[in-house]
């Protein structure tokens, strides 16, 4: 039961953490935004870099990416709020019924490696040249974000069996 227990609080603590984060960014939007633009500008990056034509001018766009952001971080929260409640709620029921609840908090867990990892380190870091920028680069906090979130979810999914602890 203590592992169950581990594994439960380790998922809503990664809830806890999403839902900051996305209400950090919806109440300090303009702030926020900021780095998102200038990301997507790559205003920021090596003045003889040959990869900015890659940069995306319009506005909208970057209020459309930002918000976009900001819903997978939402959807990463709800996912986990909910899938770390249900294993919670199974901490003391069998191995087949705790394994069955790690669905939602799979998914939520998955969904938050994807939006640091694809989002932040691939897209921003590597596509936009955000590793080239001294003043907007996420590439740390974002590797930090999800080697954390992985490590969850690789725990969480190994299988609990009777003579889990």
């Amino acid at each position: 039961m203590t592992i169950r227990l581990s594994k439960s609080l380790m998922v809503l603590a990664i809830a806890f953490f999403a839902t900051l984060v996305a209400f950090g960014n919806i109440t300090d939007y303009g702030s926020n935004y900021a780095f998102v633009h200038h990301v997507f500008l790559m205003d920021t990056i090596f003045p003889d870099s040959s990869i900015k034509y890659r940069a995306i001018e319009s506005e909208t766009l970057h209020h459309a990416g930002y918000i976009f952001i900001i819903a997978l971080e939402t959807l990463t929260a709800i996912l986990c709020w909910v899938g770390g409640f249900k294993l919670l709620a199974a901490t003391s029921g069998s191995p087949r019924e705790f394994n069955a609840r790690k669905k939602w908090a799979v998914a939520g867990l998955t969904l938050g490696f994807l939006t640091w990892q694809v989002g932040f380190m691939s897209i921003g870091g590597e596509w936009f040249g955000m590793w080239m920028s001294e003043q907007w680069n996420g590439i740390e906090s974002a590797f930090r974000f999800f080697i954390t979130i992985i490590a969850v979810l690789i725990y969480l999914v190994v299988p609990d069996t009777d003579n889990a602890a």
